[in-house]
């Protein structure tokens, strides 16, 4: 009884992503006891290395993997027309809740503090992929289009990142010189039939790794470029007296990194969350604000302007779920924690721009909420 108790309640926490906030809670906890020995532990750097550029490479790739499966035939963004309003509502979430960042320094007086206009602009995809799982019914159209939103972001959110808070040498010829021999050798494989998701990830997909690193972009979003070239669709093998069906190479993948995915998140929120719950400050409230405000109020503002100006809205995707995954997107943490810590130094400033970024966790709960108040939960 006790060994199937706690097979249930880990496939509970596996299926619901709730190690990511185990491990985003015990860092808060460690880092508030004890933050000297946290620091030490998790701040080495083949810690972060592991986690934040090569462990998450593998979420990245199954959320690309949902937001490729929508845009196909049939899928909930399949018209360009379509596909195209998530990239809009993206730039939305990413202009209102800067804006909203520049406005509240501007009232505290306080315009030194304007480099830190990026820090809202930022959407966590894991905690944001999370509430929409736990809002929107499977096969919903939210939860793509939050996760093309959320990676246009993150993609939008590094070119920001390299324009605006260069912390090395962005290498352009080195980004194309290995980006392109990837996709050419993921192409050749996919086109020569080769099935095994193992033999993308250690072709094509170490060599996008070692050309966005040496590029000087995260790694993180090596995988994105690759997975739409695994071979997709059921294969029918022929067999003595009948015939069977194999999984696709692109399913096979999710099927056996799903759970080891969710080990990596729990690493990810323990690395990355620890930071002194007294850090809290005018800037913490500014940059929380902006977020959680900010992000629904941008991407429900152009989505509405882009269906306006004649691009289509996804079929069964209402402005009410919409403005539900304004919310969701209002989830900063992670990113904004990367944006902050950029753009101040050492100190006070930084760590109550932190504490802003890890309350903006606050709009998970807000959103699960508002999404049951507003019934969107089902296709309409």
């Amino acid at each position: 009884m006790p060994s199937s108790v706690l097979g249930r309640a880990w496939a509970f926490a596996i299926d619901n992503s709730l190690l990511l906030i185990i491990g985003t809670v015990a860092a808060l906890v460690w880092a508030n006891l004890d933050l000297e020995h946290y620091n030490t532990f998790a701040h080495h750097d083949w810690l972060h290395f592991a986690v934040n550029d090569i462990g998450m490479a593998f979420f990245f790739a199954i959320a690309a993997k949902e937001v490729y499966e929508a845009t196909l035939p049939g899928g909930p963004l399949s018209s360009p027309r379509q596909a195209a309003v998530p990239l809009f509502a993206a730039v939305g979430g990413m202009i209102a809740p800067a804006s909203g960042y520049l406005a509240g320094i501007a009232l505290l007086g306080q315009p030194d503090l304007h480099s830190g206009w990026a820090i809202p602009c930022a959407t966590d995809i894991a905690f944001s992929y999370l509430a929409a799982r736990l809002i929107f019914a499977t096969g919903h159209p939210a939860i793509p289009f939050l996760l093309l939103l959320a990676i246009a972001d993150d993609a939008m959110g590094l070119v920001i990142l390299a324009v605006f808070y260069p912390s090395g040498e962005v290498s352009f010829l080195h980004l194309v010189m290995l980006l392109v021999p990837a996709l050419v050798l993921a192409w050749a494989m996919r086109r020569v039939g080769v099935r095994s998701f193992w033999l993308y990830l250690f072709g094509p997909g170490l060599l996008s790794w070692f050309a966005l690193h040496e590029g000087g972009l995260h790694p993180a979003l090596a995988l994105v470029p690759i997975v739409p070239f695994m071979p997709h669709g059921k294969v029918r093998i022929a067999r003595f007296g009948g015939e069977s069906y194999q999984a696709d190479t692109m399913d096979a993948f999710e099927h056996w990194w799903h759970v080891p995915v969710q080990v990596i998140l729990f690493g990810f929120g323990f690395v990355n969350a620890g930071v002194p719950v007294s850090a809290v400050g005018p800037i913490t409230w500014i940059v929380m604000t902006s977020l959680i405000v900010g992000k629904p109020v941008g991407i429900l503002g152009t989505t509405w302007l882009a269906a306006r100006i004649g691009f289509g809205r996804t079929a069964g995707l209402s402005y009410a779920a919409v403005l539900v995954v304004g919310v969701a997107a209002g989830i900063g943490f992670t990113v904004a924690l990367f944006f902050a810590t950029a753009a101040f130094p050492p100190g006070l400033i930084l760590d109550e721009a932190k504490m802003g970024a890890l309350l903006s966790f606050l709009a998970l709960p807000l959103a699960v909420m508002l999404g049951r108040t507003m019934r969107v939960r089902q296709i309409t």
